[in-house]
């Protein structure tokens, strides 16, 4: 039999979406074929320590065991390709040949985790450090859509410092500027975690207070009326391909963490009940926009589409989208004819040919004198 590849399915993480990155990270690794891969569980505690065993996704979502274990440490150098102990420097590495990280959120969806991989010189299913950062902040995502001519809603952004000191003047700008009813949200934050919908300047005022707790940067946008939450599913490196697109219809007045992953009560349609027209454009919007962002692997795309007019807004794009089985990005696909488990395999596939396109690049160059000795 060819030899197994050894995957490192990192979850867990320092973020609001420490549970929603475990539970994704449950189904992938149950949903690995054993026949083909050998699955590594890497948890990474609410406290930044990373630990690896098999059982490591039960036990985090438990929250026992964890104390007394030793830690383990990805190497940043590109010869070892894996994991140590840091308790026992002479143990061998833990080889990895490939990693899927499922760190929604900050400091591993961001960018940060990506970085580590890089120098770590191991391949790694998703976007890039570039793509993976532009795509979490909403603020650099939106003025590199607003650059491309991309449909996007009007908004305002400011520094939380600056809303701390005086508010009075950022909400004369946001109300000069936006009418109610408003979002306001954090930068860089997913899961709809910090953010509000806001109908008056009490509410504005509550869900700025909110957004500034989680992130330095916050951005308020400007709601639409009567419109239809459509999300399209995005698979590929240089030439990615757009899954069938599918509706949203939240429990509660827009899709928030609530509406996501606690009452149970949002339902999902798909494919989306649209004219062939509107399928269209939506699917060639978010190609569009993953290939703006400079993404690879995987995305989700998150549009407006206004019920009377069929106007198409493009809202975000989720670098890591949840995971599970009846999560949208993976549910998109299954009724765009790639199922669970085939999924996997062309993004764990799709990992392993950019990191060969990307070491084929040279990274070195010798000068024509020594002028730096």
């Amino acid at each position: 039999m060819p030899q197994r590849i050894r995957v490192g399915v990192i979850f867990g993480g320092r973020s609001g979406e420490h549970e929603v990155s475990l539970v994704s990270a449950t189904s992938i690794i149950q949903a690995l074929d054993s026949e083909k891969y050998d699955v590594v569980p890497i948890g990474i505690t609410r406290e930044g320590r990373w630990l690896s065993s098999p059982d490591m996704v039960r036990l985090m979502k438990e929250r026992s065991g964890l104390d007394g274990r030793g830690e383990q440490y990805l190497l940043p150098e590109p010869g070892r390709h894996g994991l140590m102990s840091v308790n026992d420097s002479t143990s061998a590495v833990k080889q990895l040949d490939v990693v899927f990280p499922i760190v929604h959120g900050t400091y591993g969806e961001d960018g940060t985790l990506q970085g580590l991989l890089e120098l770590a010189g191991i391949p790694y299913v998703g976007a890039g450090v570039l793509g993976s950062a532009v795509g979490m902040d909403k603020i650099v995502q939106k003025q590199l859509f607003r650059e491309a001519r991309l449909p996007i809603v009007k908004y305002v952004w400011f520094l939380s410092e600056e809303f701390h000191a005086r508010p009075s003047p950022v909400v004369a700008r946001i109300t000069r500027a936006l009418r109610y009813p408003v979002f306001t949200k954090p930068a860089n934050t997913g899961s709809s975690v910090g953010i509000t919908k806001a109908h008056t300047k009490s509410e504005l005022m509550q869900g700025l207070e909110l957004a500034a707790s989680f992130d330095r940067k916050v951005i308020v946008e400007q709601g639409v009326r009567n419109v239809r939450e459509i999300e399209c599913s995005v698979l590929g490196n240089n030439d990615p391909q757009a899954s069938l697109p599918g509706e949203i219809v939240p429990s509660n007045e827009f899709y928030d963490y609530d509406a996501k992953y606690v009452d149970g009560k949002s339902t999902a349609v798909i494919p989306a009940r649209l004219p062939r027209k509107i399928v269209t454009a939506i699917r060639s919007t978010a190609v569009r926009a993953f290939k703006v962002l400079d993404l690879a692997g995987m995305a989700r795309v998150d549009f407006f589409l206004v019920r009377n007019s069929n106007r198409i807004y493009l809202n975000e794009v989720n670098t890591l989208p949840g995971f599970t089985p009846i999560s949208m990005y993976p549910k998109l696909w299954e009724a765009s004819g790639v199922g669970y488990h085939e999924l996997l395999d062309r993004l764990i596939a799709l990992a392993i040919e950019r990191h060969k396109e990307k070491s084929a690049l040279r990274t070195s160059f010798d000068p024509k004198s020594a002028w730096y000795k």
